[in-house]
């Protein structure tokens, strides 16, 4: 079943039901007034009537023997009967509508009592008893009844009236409930349509948002809208991350192959080309080993829980000390000598003290600064060479995967262009930021910030 359906259904369903309770109080309140109004005409009369017999049964009935039966007559109901049931014997009746009567029973009854009966006719009769003293000094039952037509017509009336009421209010209930179903299904109909085509034509269309109403359903289209601009750009990077990707392994690649063809040709007629081709591989191989250590390293820094506390002032030092070794470079490391302890992964954030100053050696020939401090909840570490400089324009872009700003020299000191990313991907990860500040001929200072742990 179609939501659509189900709200239609479930709209109308509790209208009628609300509109079938409202109806069945009205009809019983109303009933129950009008009955208890017409059995309280009906004991008025009777008490009226059994005051005047009382007057009556005090006098000379001798020379008027049908007074009684004149006075009750004279006070009986629009439809109604007066018996009396004496202890023994047959009652006296006299009727206004006989044959309205034929299957009310009666009898003796020492006691007052009023009720509204319904006879197997159907109908309403109002019904009062009251003890009363005779003529002849016995006590009987004056019973007085009064057939309730006007009240069983009027609830007829009053029938018809709600029903025909409650068919009025279902008719808009259920057109409203197909307004509102169209109101609330068209903006989900609508991203549905917009999902399918995306995903068979490979779009990525997005759907028109009311800014008029700022409601769940705006929330939704909004919130479909920022997905889809997220799931483009992600995509997009991806197309970029792979081709870049293709395109840095397709050179080693070609290399490689060129020279073991050469090889092949003419390796066995030239020997020094066999050494020539012997450094070209290898070291082709040594970059397509890195590319493909990094980009790993740059899948798995994604997951790489954070859970230690690390000593930065030893790290940063045991990762100079190395690089003094391999390069026999000068590098000056500078801190205040205290332990600077951070929380994090240690072997990541090795690799960002190894990115930077790799970095700084490669791209400079004078020495490198690197520098350890804490100011109130931070911890900052800069890394500052003295080289070409990076322009302006390009220091947002070369934290971007393959992003070479000398593409010639990169190639020639071994640069991927992942080593900054991956260092950016890992600051962020702890919570951290780095950046670089730098003048054209001046050199370049990258700086990472990190939080301290609170005890700290």
């Amino acid at each position: 079943m179609k939501l659509r359906t189900k709200i239609q259904l479930f709209s109308s369903l509790f209208m009628l039901v609300l509109i079938l309770i409202v109806n069945a109080s009205i009809y019983y309140l109303f009933y129950q007034t009008s009955a208890e109004s017409e059995l309280e005409q009906v004991k008025s009369q009777t008490d009226t009537m059994a005051g005047e017999l009382s007057d009556i049964m005090t006098e000379d009935l001798a020379n008027n023997p049908d007074a009684a039966s004149d006075l009750i007559k004279a006070y009986l109901p629009t439809n109604g009967m007066a018996r009396v049931f004496p202890q023994e014997g047959e009652p006296l009746e006299w009727h206004r509508r006989p044959n309205a009567y034929t299957t009310l029973e009666g009898g003796f009854h020492a006691s007052e009592s009023q009720r509204i009966i319904s006879p197997d006719d159907g109908s309403n009769v109002a019904v009062v008893k009251k003890p009363i003293i005779w003529s002849n000094g016995d006590v009987v039952t004056l019973e007085v009844s009064n057939h309730l037509v006007e009240l069983d017509s009027t609830m007829t009336t009053l029938f018809y009236v709600l029903l025909a009421a409650s068919i009025i209010i279902l008719i808009p209930t259920v057109l409203a409930g197909n307004i509102l179903s169209r109101f609330l299904l068209n903006p989900i109909t609508e991203l549905i349509r917009t999902m399918k085509e995306n995903t068979k034509q490979g779009k990525w269309q997005k759907i028109e948002v009311d800014s008029k109403s700022k409601d769940e359903l705006y929330e939704m289209e909004k919130t479909f809208n920022e997905m889809i601009d997220r799931l483009r750009e992600n995509f997009e990077k991806q197309e970029v991350f792979v081709s870049d990707a293709s395109h840095e392994l397709k050179t080693p690649i070609s290399i490689v192959k060129s020279y073991s063809q050469l090889l092949k040709r003419r390796g066995q007629e030239n020997p020094e080309l066999i050494e020539e081709s012997i450094e070209a591989i290898d070291s082709e191989a040594d970059r397509m080993q890195k590319l493909v250590e990094q980009l790993l390293a740059l899948a798995k820094n994604k997951n790489e829980a954070v859970a230690k506390d690390v000593d930065m002032t030893s790290l940063v030092e045991e990762t100079v000390q190395i690089f003094r070794g391999a390069y026999k470079r000068e590098i000056i490391f500078q801190n205040t000598g205290d332990p600077i302890v951070v929380e994090g992964n240690p072997d990541q954030l090795e690799q960002i003290i190894y990115i930077l100053v790799d970095n700084a050696l490669k791209y400079s020939e004078d020495q490198v600064n690197v520098s350890l401090t804490s100011h109130g909840e931070w911890m900052k570490l800069h890394v500052t060479d003295y080289g070409q400089g990076i322009p302006e324009e390009e220091q947002e872009r070369i934290f971007d995967r393959f992003y070479r700003m000398d593409k010639a020299r990169s190639r020639e000191t071994g640069g991927t262009g992942l080593g900054l990313a991956i260092a950016k991907a890992i600051s962020s990860m702890h919570n951290g930021e780095l950046d670089v500040k730098s003048e054209i001929g001046k050199g370049s200072t990258f700086s990472l910030i990190l939080p301290l742990p609170k005890e700290n």
